[in-house]
């Protein structure tokens, strides 16, 4: 008899159109319903859509159901006009992202869409579920787990490349370009797979900050200043000297929103 599929705690969702006769409206239903072009991303409607995207953050950030957290009650998706792409707010319960109609209907290639759909909600989801050391960690951080997840999904917009970082890139300006860091960290690098979800787990509790955590020390040993350089150095970036780059943590954030997202875990 096969072993029973592990029963991931999956909140209740909502959908709310603010605006049906917005060509982003009917192309939004028109993408998701149009076949992936994988079988990973087999979803046809929005409640599929938001259930993949919830289950890619339990995998991604807690391995098994036993580790995924269970606050989150409801998921209201608001797909409304707006400028932008999407935020994530809400309470310790009850999360809403707004979805703007207006990205979906730039998008206008129906695969090119659906791809986008799927990987915008799995980066909107991932701030609802992460952890942020009581508001303290870096927006760049946040954003940069949220975009990890979605690149292990393999939902990555075409624009995405794996470059090397120049002089004045930093490790912290998030998105993809810190997620690629973190990828490198988590799998290219000798510290091995699982070190971003060990990360995120050091990031919750009473009294837990960015500063007490030292998430990059603990896990890997270095402090984010030498890693950074030495992922520079591996993907052909300019090779430099110690004194070039501070080893110092990053001054920590407060919790102010970044992309207008605020993860409230």
């Amino acid at each position: 008899m096969p072993p029973t599929p592990p029963t991931w705690p999956f909140p209740k969702f909502n959908l709310r159109v603010e605006d049906l006769a917005h060509p982003g409206a009917q192309h939004f239903f028109a993408a998701i319903r149009n076949p992936g072009t994988s079988a990973e991303h087999d979803s046809d409607n929005a409640l599929e859509a938001l259930r993949y995207a919830v289950l890619q953050s339990f995998i991604w950030l807690y391995a098994v159901p036993e580790c995924a957290p269970t606050n989150v009650q409801q998921i209201l998706l608001v797909m409304r006009p707006m400028d932008g792409v999407a935020y994530t707010f809400g309470s310790h319960t009850e999360k809403e992202i707004h979805f703007s109609l207006d990205h979906v209907w730039n998008q206008k290639d129906l695969s090119r869409a659906r791809q986008e759909i799927l990987g915008v909600l799995v980066h909107e989801v991932v701030h609802c579920y992460q952890h942020n050391g009581n508001g303290t960690a870096p927006g760049g951080f946040i954003e940069g787990v949220a975009d990890y997840v979605r690149l292990h999904a393999n939902l990555g917009p075409p624009h995405w490349r794996r470059a090397a970082p120049s002089r004045t890139d930093k490790w912290d300006a998030g998105y993809e370009r810190t997620a690629y860091f973190l990828d490198w960290i988590d799998s290219a690098s000798p510290f091995g797979e699982g070190t971003v979800r060990k990360m995120n787990a050091a990031l919750v509790g009473d009294g837990v900050t960015w500063d007490n955590a030292r998430v990059f020390e603990t896990f890997t040993g270095e402090k984010v200043g030498a890693l950074w350089r030495r992922y520079r150095v591996e993907l052909g970036g300019e090779v430099v000297e110690e004194s070039e780059e501070t080893e110092s943590e990053p001054r920590a954030a407060t919790p102010v929103v970044v992309d207008e997202t605020a993860p409230l875990l």
